[in-house]
């Protein structure tokens, strides 16, 4: 019986890794699909609240989406300041893009007193989509890549960058041609899995997927230590076991 636990780990283990292989074997085919879907060659703005969404939440598309030609550019609202590391956290965003491929002259960081890093402040909706509007006109952007509803972790800025997006989307202000896709949320044991959750993902719906090599979770792994403010225990777990370290399914507004 004390067998039992380890045993039935290890065979989890083995199914994730068996759909791993299968995913590999047709990642050049599914990412000729998704190139169809999603446009080869789309100037492609991924949208975040705080330096470090990028690499724990984004990068499995960040990189899916490099693969599949995409110019990538990252409008980020904020500098991070819940901890006065601001200054720290525009550096280490930096850094972390460099890893993933984004060079500077892509990024656009926000540090505005209106969109403070803080969970119990709430975006103005208006404000924020007014900005996203103006940035998606000026640079001709015909994919946006932001949050649910969820926000993946219910940060209230995470939320509030959706609720722009879907202001625009729903009111029609957008540009024509310009598609919005959404980021996936997941209940706390599906998020904690790692590539356990492979499976139960491939069983569900979803307009985009993306699952990174081991070469890629490599990648995202050194975006995300360039964020060494933020590198405390828990996060290390998160890097070890969070499923979006390594998948990603999107769902188009």
């Amino acid at each position: 019986m004390e067998a039992a636990g380890p045993l039935c780990l290890a065979a989890a283990a083995l199914l994730a890794w068996g759909f791993l292989r299968v995913w590999d074997s047709r990642e050049r085919t599914k990412s000729q699909e998704q190139a169809g879907v999603l446009g080869d060659g789309s100037r492609t703005l991924l949208v975040i609240a705080h330096p470090d969404d990028e690499a724990m939440f984004f990068a499995p598309t960040v990189l899916g989406l490099a693969r599949l030609g995409h110019r990538l550019s990252l409008l980020c609202f904020s500098a991070g300041n819940f901890y006065n590391q601001g200054e720290i956290r525009k550096k280490e965003l930096l850094q972390s893009c460099d890893v993933l491929g984004i060079p500077p002259s892509s990024i656009m960081i926000i540090d505005n007193r209106d969109f403070p890093d803080d969970p119990s402040v709430q975006w103005d909706t208006e404000r924020v989509a007014s900005i996203l509007l103006q940035h998606i006109e000026m640079n001709s952007i015909n994919l946006v890549v932001t949050f649910d509803e969820g926000g993946v972790s219910g940060h209230s800025n995470h939320i509030a960058l959706y609720a722009a997006m879907r202001t625009l989307h729903s009111e029609g202000r957008l540009p024509k041609g310009c598609s919005v896709l959404t980021l996936q949320s997941v209940n706390v044991l599906r998020k904690y899995i790692s590539l356990l959750d492979l499976p139960f993902t491939l069983l569900r719906r979803q307009d985009v997927l993306f699952v990174l090599t081991s070469k890629e979770v490599a990648q995202a792994k050194r975006a995300m230590s360039c964020h060494h403010s933020q590198l405390l225990w828990f996060r290390r777990l998160y890097v070890l076991f969070s499923r979006y370290m390594r998948i990603n399914s999107l769902y188009f507004l």
